[in-house]
């Protein structure tokens, strides 16, 4: 069977900690989109181990596998293979041939970008890493792929047809001069060849190059377990996010059949687990409707809540509220339901697993945006635009506080044990969605879970 994990909001839900605490069950793991932005920790037995690009089941030895609708930095990917290495464990990543290459042109110019339209407002905060121009490729068919990293002749060609376009896109678009503060042999054919031809010899040595769709269904007709592993959050999601401020893949669990070349049946037949934090959290601009505080650089202009920035300050510290991958400062807010009520939707949930209920531990009151108002209406999901969702004020309802506890004995002793406030909490946020709980994450280590149900 399969169990595919979505972020049921912006990213930063605690997807990689839930991959690692069913990866016993699991034969396979798979992310299906996104690249080396996605920032998943795992925590196991008092060690951290913090991946962008590798499957967070590596930690468990499980085969990991990077879909063709992932988009690969080949540097990255042996950076975090060889470190893993270092650790004592043995890493057996796959990368399927369809997957698409992210360049070092691809990270110059999303900086040179998101410059541009942060004069606009339309900056999306992202992590610089070349994601969204490598998938503009893509869909303008000017793409390198994994396959053709094993093929010289066919790297060759294609080199040739797209470098001397974002070479022209630096000079005569942007007007910059290759060179100095720009790398230019990021836009020099020869280097890019010799350097990603050396990629290809050893992905084709150590076999790590897969036709992902076959591969995956061999494995499910031998009965394996295989889980999807998406990256971000439902609501940063290409078409069902909150357009333009989102990322350039689909999180969402339709991407998991797309991403990986298995029917949507196969998705659909199985399980889909979305990942709650049990309060918001965000790096990147646009609205925000429940924010607490304020970021400098990423909470629009009359945003947030100023009054409240001690309290966001307090949930973004004992949080640890701060990028994976970029250290950046996340905002932070109350959980918000609309956008829960519409990632429901979207995907299809199951099962949850809501996490980081700790955080919110020892403050007299917690409060949940339950609703929306807009133009004097209720609104009890997302609307479509992110203009409109601007508009909206967030209607709160409150529940009482609950100790901050002994969370490591509350995870020993299970469910019944979390303090009776946080149920009614957890109660609401399973009834509001119609779905049942199966994870609830109290920590940041394995230990520190309590698992209510297995999907398996």
């Amino acid at each position: 069977m399969t169990v595919t994990i979505v972020g049921s909001q912006l990213g930063d839900e605690g997807k990689g900690g839930i991959v690692d605490v069913y990866g016993d069950a699991v034969d396979v793991v798979v992310r299906y989109q996104g690249g080396d932005n996605a920032g998943h920790t795992v925590v196991y037995e008092g060690d951290e181990y913090k991946l962008s690009l590798v499957p967070s089941g590596a930690v468990r030895g499980k085969i990991g596998v990077l879909g063709n609708g992932c988009v690969v930095n080949p540097n990255t990917l042996f950076e975090e293979l060889d470190a893993l290495s270092k650790r004592g464990l043995s890493p057996d990543v796959r990368v399927a041939e369809r997957a698409h290459v992210i360049l070092p042109y691809h990270r110059i110019i999303d900086g040179m970008e998101e410059d541009v339209k942060s004069d606009d407002d339309l900056a999306a905060g992202t992590t610089g890493r070349g994601i969204g121009p490598t998938y503009e490729d893509k869909a303008g068919r000017r793409g390198v792929r994994i396959g053709d990293l094993l093929d010289p002749e066919t790297l060759r060609d294609r080199l040739e047809y797209v470098v001397p376009q974002k070479r022209a896109l630096v000079e005569d678009v942007y007007g910059i001069e290759l060179g100095g503060d720009v790398d230019a042999e990021a836009f020099d054919i020869d280097a890019l060849f010799e350097t990603y031809r050396g990629f290809g010899e050893r992905i084709e040595r150590e076999g790590m190059a897969v036709n992902c769709g076959e591969l995956l269904q061999r494995r499910l007709d031998a009965g394996d377990e295989i889980m999807f592993e998406g990256a971000q959050g439902t609501s940063i999601d290409i078409d069902h996010g909150i357009y333009p401020y989102v990322t350039s893949s689909n999180p969402t669990a339709g991407g998991a059949a797309v991403g990986t070349g298995v029917g949507p049946s196969v998705v659909g037949r199985g399980e889909v687990i979305g990942i709650v934090k049990a309060y918001l959290s965000r790096v990147g601009t646009g609205p925000l409707p429940t924010e607490l505080g304020s970021v400098d650089g990423q909470t629009p202009e009359n945003g947030g809540r100023p009054g409240e920035s001690e309290l966001a300050t307090f949930i973004r510290d004992k949080g640890g509220e701060y990028g994976t991958v970029t250290g950046r400062p996340r905002r932070v807010g109350w959980l918000d339901m609309p956008m829960l009520r519409h990632a429901a939707r979207a995907n299809g949930f199951t099962g949850l697993a809501i996490n980081h209920i700790d955080v919110l531990a020892g403050l007299d009151e917690v409060r949940v945006g339950h609703s929306y108002v807009l133009d004097g209406e209720e609104l009890l999901s997302m609307p479509a635009t992110t203009e409109k969702w601007g508009d909206c004020e967030a209607e709160f309802r409150t529940f009482d506080g609950w100790d901050d506890v002994d969370w490591s004995a509350v995870a020993a002793e299970g469910y019944d044990a979390i303090p009776q406030n946080a149920r009614t909490y957890l109660d609401y946020v399973a009834d509001e969605l119609d779905t049942p709980i199966y994870v609830v994450g109290v920590g940041p280590g394995r230990e520190e879970t309590i698992i209510v149900e297995s999907p398996f």
